[in-house]
C-alpha cells in the first residue's frame, strides 16, 4: 500500500498592497511634475474653495481642546463630547473648576479619554497660570501644552489662519502617497516633502483639501476612483482599479 501523499501546504494569501492603506509607501517618482501638482490643487480648489475643519469650537481655547480631543478618535465622535462638554466648560477657568473627574464623564465615549482628560486639565492650568488665561498662537507654546504635539499645534494655526501648516494625519498620509505627492516613510518627512512641492498659493489650504479628500473620496479601502475629480492625475488609480477596490 501506498504511502498517503503529503498535502502541500495552503498558498498564503497575497499581501494587500500597500497603497491600500497607506500603512506603507508606493513605489512613485519623486518630486512629482510641477504642473500636475498645481492641477490636483486648482481642482480641489473649485469644489471645496473655503474648507474648515469639521471641529466644532468657538475659540482658539475650544479649538485647541478639541483637537487634543481627536487624537485616535473621529471629528463625529468629538463633536458629540464636546457639544455637551462646551456648554459648560469653554474657558480654562470653567475647565478648571469643573476638574478631571467632571470631565470625564463628557468624554467617555471618546478613545483614551483618562489620559486626555488629565492633559486637558493641565493643559487648561497652564494657559490660566502662564498665559493669562489666553492660548498661545505660536508653535512653540502651543508644543509645550500637554497633549499638544507637532500635528495638534500646525492644525490649531493652520485653522486660526496664524500658519500655513500641514498636519500630517492618516488621511494626508494615504492621499500624498496615493497621488505621488510624496514618498517619505514618516509624517514629518512626509510634512517637509508636501512644503516642497505644494504651490506656494495653495499651503495655507492644503492640508484641508487632502484630509477631505482622503476622508470622503481618497479612502483607505474603497476609493472612490470612478467619480473622483482628480484621478486622470492620479498615478495609483490604475492599480486600485485593477485590483477592484475603487468604486
Amino acid at each position: 500500500m501506498k504511502p498517503a501523499k503529503a498535502k502541500k501546504p495552503a498558498a498564503k494569501p497575497a499581501k494587500r498592497p500597500s497603497i491600500m492603506t497607506g500603512a506603507s509607501i508606493p513605489v512613485l517618482r519623486w518630486p512629482p511634475d510641477e504642473d500636475r501638482v498645481e492641477t490636483i490643487f486648482e481642482r480641489l480648489a473649485g469644489v471645496m474653495p473655503d474648507p474648515r475643519t469639521e471641529l466644532n469650537f468657538s475659540n482658539p481655547y475650544t479649538l485647541v481642546v478639541a483637537v487634543a480631543l481627536s487624537a485616535q478618535a473621529t471629528d463625529v465622535s468629538v463633536n458629540k463630547a464636546t457639544d455637551r462638554l462646551f456648554k459648560v466648560a469653554d474657558t480654562p477657568e470653567k475647565m478648571l473648576a469643573l476638574g478631571e473627574e467632571g470631565l470625564v464623564p463628557y468624554i467617555a465615549s471618546i478613545g483614551l479619554y483618562r489620559g486626555k482628560a488629565r492633559n486637558v486639565i493641565a493643559l487648561s492650568r497652564i494657559v490660566l497660570e502662564q498665559h493669562g488665561g489666553e492660548v498661545p498662537l505660536n508653535r512653540a507654546d502651543l508644543q509645550a501644552l500637554p497633549g499638544v504635539g507637532r500635528k495638534t499645534a500646525s492644525v490649531v494655526l493652520n485653522e486660526l489662519g496664524i500658519e500655513a501648516a500641514i498636519a500630517v494625519d492618516t488621511h494626508v498620509f494615504r492621499v500624498s502617497h496615493r497621488l505621488g505627492l510624496a514618498s517619505a516613510a514618516t509624517p514629518d518627512k512626509v510634512e517637509a516633502q508636501l512644503f516642497k512641492v505644494v504651490p506656494e498659493d495653495w499651503l495655507p489650504k492644503a492640508h484641508h483639501w487632502l484630509i477631505l479628500h482622503g476622508r470622503y473620496t481618497c479612502t483607505a479601502r474603497k476609493p472612490k476612483c470612478l467619480s473622483c475629480l482628480i484621478a486622470d492625475l492620479c498615478p495609483s488609480r490604475a492599480g486600485l482599479l485593477a485590483l477592484g477596490e475603487a468604486g
